[in-house]
């Protein structure tokens, strides 16, 4: 299955419009073209019609008109077989191909995107290469659907251990002010303990003695 995402570089578009304007030239048809660089590139052929009419055609709009004008005037000219449109190029066969029923709300939600690349205009060959290329859009289905599940598995594990952590920083507060209590406690104590040591001092310098007849202290009263 084809899936590109990178974008579109000039190599690719001169490509592109190079392998255009030889189909268109050559009387074959844009379509042909398309699913010939669509298996060079590795991209579908309605992405490189896509990007054909929406981008790379304006470019090489005067090359164009040219190469239709130049094939008219060859199939002017023949007949019989030799008139008819031949295709250049024969993609390969794809070995399984999805059910189309399976993508018709795909196709629903996708006919307004074709008509804006196209102009407005929506055409035979647009729906016909759109139910060529849709078969891939069931593995591409499946392939979201898995890895939404994946996402949510991982969102909900991001919930549960936020959930964690802000359970944990809340315990971390509660410590934090039982610590800061009993620091503010600790320094009440030590405070009183140093103005009672204060007084103490203070009681005992201010106590004065005298010495007797005989030689001995006294306290004197206060």
């Amino acid at each position: 299955m084809k899936v590109r995402q990178d974008a579109w570089t000039e190599e690719d578009d001169l490509l592109l419009a190079e392998t255009v304007l030889r189909h268109v030239r050559e009387g074959s048809t844009q379509l042909n073209a398309f699913e010939e660089v669509g298996d060079k590139l590795n991209r579908t052929s309605a992405a490189c019609g896509f990007r054909w009419n929406a981008v790379v055609r304006y470019t090489y709009d005067q090359a164009l008109q040219m190469a239709k004008k130049h094939r008219k005037e060859r199939m002017r000219a023949a007949s019989g077989e030799q008139a008819k449109k031949r295709l250049l190029y024969n993609p390969p066969v794809p070995a399984f191909t999805a059910p189309i029923d399976e993508d018709i709300e795909s196709f629903e939600e996708t006919v307004p995107a074709m008509q804006r690349y196209s102009g407005g205009q929506l055409t035979m060959s647009d729906v016909i290469e759109f139910l060529q290329t849709v078969g891939g859009s069931g593995a591409k289905a499946e392939a979201l659907q898995k890895e939404n599940e994946r996402l949510k598995r991982e969102a909900a594990e991001l919930t549960r251990q936020n959930q964690e952590l802000a359970h944990k920083i809340n315990q971390m507060e509660q410590q934090s002010t039982t610590i800061q209590e009993d620091y503010e406690t600790i320094l009440k104590i030590m405070n009183r303990a140093r103005q009672i040591a204060l007084i103490e001092d203070e009681e005992r310098s201010a106590t004065s003695f005298r010495m007797d007849r005989n030689g001995n202290l006294e306290k004197i009263a206060e």
